[in-house]
């Protein structure tokens, strides 16, 4: 149970009426992502845009991973959840996302996608203590200094989202207890799933 009561759906005005809305027309139910942030809507509003532009760019298979490694690092059960999911629907087997999620060194990715989920790691552990052989390491694996850019940023933003959804106790959606159990297991890494 989130810590903080979120606004009421007859009550929410502007893109937290328009999260609602989506989330009922997509899932059929309010998300608790959009419940989080429904008290200060100009926030869910500034975190869209920054997400747009993060990942305009960016491929998306390395965002989600990008993302899981983060995620993983903060022990966010829900952005664990919510990618790994969009892995496993987009880009890989469920089996392949679970050894993804629990060593991402060993799930047999190739040498970039492991080097880019290192990098998201250590930024989302300690951005101080990324070095220059870090960022050095992509460049000479083909990474141009803007794709670098695009993955540290992406790390950094999950930070800040996941910070706010666990600070503020709202727990991955019930609907998340339907994933493969095997996959599941290896996504919650935090919060339990909303009632369980």
């Amino acid at each position: 149970m989130a810590f903080i009561e979120p606004v009421p759906e007859e009550q929410v005005t502007g893109v937290v009426a328009e999260a609602y809305a989506a989330d009922l027309a997509e899932d059929g139910y309010i998300s608790n992502v959009s419940r989080a942030f429904s008290h200060r809507p100009e926030v869910l509003e500034a975190w869209i845009a920054l997400k747009t532009a993060v990942t305009k760019d960016m491929d998306q298979r390395r965002y989600e991973l990008v993302t899981i490694a983060a995620a993983r690092r903060m022990r966010s059960s829900y952005c664990m959840l919510a990618h790994g999911n969009v892995l496993a629907a987009k880009f890989y087997d469920a089996e392949r996302v679970r050894a993804i999620a629990l060593d991402h060194g060993t799930a047999g990715l190739d040498e970039v996608d492991i080097a880019v989920m290192d990098l998201a790691d250590k930024v989302a552990a300690d951005a101080s203590s990324v070095t220059r052989a870090d960022v050095d390491g992509l460049r000479d694996l083909g990474l141009s200094d803007a794709e670098i850019f695009d993955v540290v940023a992406a790390a950094a933003m999950r930070c800040f989202f996941t910070k706010v959804v666990d600070g503020l106790g709202f727990e991955p959606d019930a609907a998340y207890g339907d994933v493969d159990a095997g996959l599941r297991d290896a996504l919650v890494v935090g919060r339990p799933i909303e009632g369980t």
